[in-house]
């Protein structure tokens, strides 16, 4: 396989991310005393960092790989709207398509950390989904991207946000398979059976057995090409590509099915290895149409990320420095 060559295939990509973005706001501090107020600890903040989060992580990753990117949601009229906006400008993300509605909020994920351990999380958030006006919007404008870009991927990730609805859902895939455009999805228990037709179906382990109601802890090739059946038959989509988290992945298509186990890495934070695992897939896929290659590249990127703290697009240099050493 001729790496080089793939990875720059990655900048002729067109890919729209269609999900939940949010925004990661990261306090950092150290503690030294235990408040006198309440038994809790003091965090003296040194440093705050705003990043972008959720679907807009796939878009960060997708673009730190070279595609051209663009990502559709709603956000609110608000100060962390604009503020994740122009975070997106700065990457380099297409912001053109973003709805920004009065009747939502940005989600935005407060992370206090002390020595590289997460001391508290605060979330600003609306889950409820998204009005009639603002699916119509969205809608619109995802058609108005279609027309003007034609991309060669539209990647669905769902945070259980309420911006991807059940209607969107549906119309989003209606209106990909028209156009010839290939569909991945990283999917959430809310709308985990709405997308049905898919090509790519990427749910880690612990969604699968939360949709399928599953009791068993089994990892086997067996065990899981049953449940690839099972996601079939209900979703008659192409692919599963299910993450095992320390077990690695496992792919399952018409012709084959296989795990691939995790490569040994110092794990230091497993946020955002998902968005990364999908991001690599939808590229990897729609350059070779390869579901051995995607799954094997994408295996590794997810380790890669979880070597760094918090939320971290993939290094293109190390990934493909990783690809050569690893699967040439």
């Amino acid at each position: 396989m001729d790496f080089e060559k793939l990875f720059h295939q990655f900048t002729q990509i067109k890919v729209a991310v269609i999900g939940d973005v949010m925004l990661d706001t990261y306090w950092w501090g150290n503690v030294e005393r235990i408040s006198p107020e309440a038994p809790v600890p003091v965090v003296a903040v040194s440093k705050k960092e705003q990043r972008i989060g959720g679907a807009g992580n796939v878009a960060l990753n997708l673009q730190s790989l070279g595609a051209a990117v663009s990502v559709l949601s709603v956000l609110g009229k608000d100060d962390d709207g604009e503020q994740l906006t122009q975070l997106f400008a700065d990457n380099h993300i297409n912001t053109k398509y973003l709805v920004h509605s009065e009747q939502r909020i940005t989600t935005n994920k407060i992370r206090i950390i002390s020595r590289n351990q997460h001391m508290m999380r605060l979330d600003a958030e609306l889950i409820t989904d998204i009005n009639t006006a603002d699916e119509e919007r969205l809608l619109y404008a995802f058609e108005e991207y279609i027309a003007a870009v034609s991309p060669d991927v539209v990647v669905l990730e769902d945070y259980n946000k309420g911006v991807l609805t059940q209607n969107c859902i549906a119309k989003i895939i209606a209106l990909c398979r028209h156009h010839n455009i290939l569909t991945t999805v990283d999917p959430k228990r809310k709308n985990f059976f709405a997308y049905k037709g898919v090509d790519i179906f990427k749910p880690n382990l612990k969604e699968v057995k939360e949709g399928l109601n599953l009791l068993s802890d089994e990892v086997s090739l067996a065990a899981l090409k049953d449940i690839h059946a099972q996601l079939q038959e209900k979703l008659q989509h192409k692919t599963s590509f299910i993450t095992l988290s320390e077990k690695g992945v496992f792919y399952n298509d018409d012709t084959k099915a296989a795990i691939i186990p995790t490569h040994i890495r110092s794990i230091a934070d497993v946020s955002g290895a998902g968005d990364t695992v999908i991001a690599v897939a939808s590229l990897v896929f729609a350059a070779t149409k390869n579901v051995t290659l995607m799954a094997d590249i994408a295996n590794i990127a997810g380790g890669l990320v979880c070597e760094e703290v918090g939320t971290v697009a993939i290094n293109k240099e190390k990934l493909l420095t990783e690809c050569k050493e690893l699967l040439s």
